[in-house]
């Protein structure tokens, strides 16, 4: 099922996320389905949580769509990220260029540090404790962040937030023209 992305504004984006209790958690497997189908209906590669309406500690990541001679890496890169932690960053920021379905219309350059740890459950409550560097670690972080209530625009240079601060206030009133099924803060 298609579920709706909250749009920036939208008081849940800015909440801390809770940890899931797996024992108890009603359909699991099925939010983890819907979250994919709803990412791949609005063409992304990531969606946590919040950006659906959710308080729960849980993003996905699919990098397949990317994946081409140059990336090959990223062929096969799906996964469910349920109670993650990063519990290392570090490497030298790297600035690149970021867009968000909840920020949609929006891309700005965005300092991420090149290496993470990050401890997580997958979608069969595995346990994982694994590093990741560049792209991959790029991506997961932007997921990461939903997770803590920060959002890419939280981190690029105050000139260039005054610069799109228009179009960050239009989002907050409902002006969005996206091609996927969306909920704004009203």
């Amino acid at each position: 099922m298609i579920l709706p992305i909250y749009i920036f504004g939208h008081p849940v984006l800015r909440k801390v996320a809770r940890d899931i209790d797996t024992a108890t958690y009603p359909n699991l497997p099925e939010l983890i389905q819907n979250m994919f189908e709803t990412m791949y209906n609005a063409d992304g590669v990531g969606l946590a949580g919040p950006q659906v309406g959710l308080e729960d500690r849980i993003f996905v990541v699919d990098l397949e769509p990317l994946a081409d001679d140059e990336h090959p890496d990223f062929k096969g890169f799906k996964k469910a990220f349920i109670n993650a932690r990063i519990t290392e960053r570090d490497g030298d920021l790297e600035l690149v260029e970021e867009g968000c379905l909840s920020i949609p219309g929006i891309h700005e350059k965005v300092p991420r540090e090149g290496r993470i740890r990050i401890t997580y459950l997958d979608e069969n409550l595995q346990e994982h404790d694994e590093e990741y560097t560049g792209y991959h670690a790029r991506v997961i972080q932007h997921e990461y962040d939903h997770l803590d209530g920060v959002m890419f625009v939280d981190k690029i240079s105050p000139i260039r937030k005054r610069l799109i601060k228009t179009k960050l206030i239009g989002l907050t009133k409902g002006k969005t023209d996206c091609h996927y099924k969306v909920k704004v803060a009203r």
